[in-house]
């Protein structure tokens, strides 16, 4: 006994959506984060001394994050990730790296907090490692050793810049 498929006619559903009745209805918009694309807006390293150290290596690093959005048109966003490092030993000034790191994302359909997350989170976390690899190059350049930044938790940073941005403005 052989069996036998018959291809009925329900409904199919589309981008636009369906009902039993075959009318096709709207559809939310769907929301969009995409990277388009990734570029070095502006780097610069300072070394007042060269790479002269007298003693041990041992400097005190500084790191500081900045994350900057401009609109570019319709729904694509700028976001620069500016990476600030500076080694010091002492008092001396080792060196001093800045890189700001960009990128162009789509941002589709994004309501106003789901635009800020992505714009303080998740385009910052895309960005850092392209922005940690200038940093490391630029230094080692320099005539220094090996510089690697550590992995950063942008989610955590943003959730405490949301934290603290209430108790701000009590005051």
């Amino acid at each position: 006994m052989t069996a036998r498929r018959s291809h009925s006619s329900y409904p199919q559903p589309s981008s636009q959506g369906f009902n039993m009745a075959n009318e096709q209805i709207p559809s939310a918009p769907q929301m969009q984060l995409m990277l388009q694309g990734v570029y070095l807006k502006d780097c610069s390293f300072e070394a007042p001394q060269g790479p002269r150290v007298n003693g041990e290596w041992n400097p005190q690093i500084s790191l500081d994050l900045n994350t900057n959005v401009q609109p570019i048109s319709g729904d694509m966003r700028e976001v620069v990730l500016t990476v600030t490092v500076s080694a010091k030993q002492g008092d001396q000034t080792l060196f001093l790296v800045e890189v700001k790191q960009a990128g162009a994302f789509l941002m589709q359909g994004l309501g106003p907090e789901d635009l800020k997350r992505a714009a303080g989170s998740v385009c910052p976390g895309v960005l850092f490692p392209y922005a940690r690899a200038v940093v490391s190059h630029l230094v080692s350049q320099g005539g220094f050793p090996q510089l690697l930044l550590p992995p950063v938790n942008f989610d955590a940073l943003y959730a405490n810049s949301q934290n603290e941005a209430p108790n701000a403005t009590r005051n």
